[in-house]
């Protein structure tokens, strides 16, 4: 079953971790439905929002890799409704 899950990432230094982040969402193109990001330029802090639509496991699975990224931080809302 699939869910539907907002995935609310910060990147506390961009500039080091923006091109791993790029490549993980890569990864998982095929369950990502939107994306929007926002930069603090000044703050060096970027906020990174995924809308996807995959198994729990899959989700699971890219919050995972995702949170193993130095100087990201992630949430993850999660549906109860399930597809």
């Amino acid at each position: 079953m699939r869910r539907i899950a907002v995935i609310s990432a910060i990147l506390e230094n961009p500039g080091e971790s923006q091109a791993e982040f790029n490549r993980t969402v890569s990864a998982f193109k095929g369950m990502v439905r939107g994306r929007m990001g926002i930069p603090f330029e000044e703050e060096s802090i970027a906020v990174i929002s995924l809308t996807v639509q995959a198994t729990l496991d899959e989700i699971n699975a890219l919050t995972g890799k995702l949170g193993k990224i130095e100087g990201v931080l992630v949430k993850t809302a999660l549906s109860k409704k399930e597809f």
